[in-house]
């Protein structure tokens, strides 16, 4: 049988197929193999046991990847979803660049979506919006109350396979909750209060675990972040992640220039002409500032 594996926890894996969840082992070719199953891989499996429940097999082969991520560990994603509420808490602009700027390093397309519309200010998500309008991904703003702000994302995520992240407190749970029922499912993830003294999220999401939300679709739901370390990008590549810098490069005094401290600096100019968000630039400069202060470790031999 071919099926797709949907949650991974102590040495099982869930495996989806025909509107069934198995309860599989892996193979031990895999672990001789150096290989391991992951959230998302399509996958052949054996059937051994139809009287438990659910009923029990073995994954005997991971089919071909289209892709697999690193934090969280993951295969077979279309899109990310990056999710921060508008307010309640409020968004960390600083933690939402460096969401974009890791999915903008994996070459994953980004939709980037703002929950809780209705608790927050029009001038809040005008601001919002015009903030992140040039950011290079779809900007979406919603409310898990109201069915008609969900009505663009469900279309957004139709027959992808989207990994779902952000901070606690979010409303990660909540919204997968909600595009459940909306499509005839059960939605039956926890969802966590959040606290009034701190306003931040419980954490209600331990493992990374797929929810078919009909047709094809799957959102990949992870655990909440409340810090995120750039890995793999210098300060030299940072301004290539930033879509807004793009018409401007080529067009300062400098080769290579920074954007930060060079005279006569195109970016700089258009920031000044309101052109580019001011919150944008400045999240730019302290993640630069934070890359270039950055040095090796080096470990004493043994």
């Amino acid at each position: 049988m071919i099926g797709k594996i949907i949650k991974s926890i102590a040495g099982f894996y869930e495996v989806y197929s025909q509107e069934n969840v198995f309860r599989c082992r892996a193979r031990g070719v895999f672990r001789a193999l150096g290989e391991k199953p992951l959230v998302g891989d399509d996958v052949e499996f054996d059937v051994t046991d139809t009287v438990s429940v659910p009923q029990e097999g073995n994954v005997t082969r991971i089919l071909p990847r289209r892709n697999a991520l690193i934090r969280p560990n993951v295969a077979n994603v279309d899109q990310a979803l990056l999710l921060f509420a508008v307010t309640y808490p409020a968004p960390s602009f600083n933690m939402l660049d460096r969401f974009l700027i890791t999915m903008s390093m994996r070459d994953l397309p980004a939709v980037l979506c703002f929950n809780k519309t209705d608790l927050a200010a029009q001038e809040d998500i005008r601001a919002l919006r015009e903030t992140y309008e040039g950011c290079g991904c779809k900007v979406l703003f919603i409310s898990t109350y109201q069915e008609e702000t969900l009505e663009e994302l469900s279309g957004v995520l139709a027959g992808k396979t989207t990994v779902i992240t952000g901070p606690s407190g979010a409303g990660k749970s909540s919204l997968i909750n909600r595009l459940s029922v909306s499509a005839g499912l059960a939605g039956n993830l926890e969802t966590g209060e959040l606290s009034r003294k701190i306003a931040r999220g419980k954490n209600t999401t331990r493992v990374v675990e797929a929810y078919s939300i009909g047709n094809d679709t799957y959102l990949l739901d992870t655990p909440g972040f409340t810090s995120l370390f750039l890995m793999g990008v210098g300060a030299d590549d940072l301004k290539y992640h930033y879509p807004e810098f793009e018409p401007y490069e080529g067009h300062c005094r400098f080769d290579g220039c920074a954007h930060v401290n060079e005279p006569d600096c195109a970016v700089k100019t258009a920031l000044e002409e309101g052109k580019i968000s001011p919150i944008r630039y400045r999240n730019y400069t302290e993640l630069w500032q934070e890359l270039k202060d950055a040095r090796p470790v080096y470990r004493r031999k043994a």
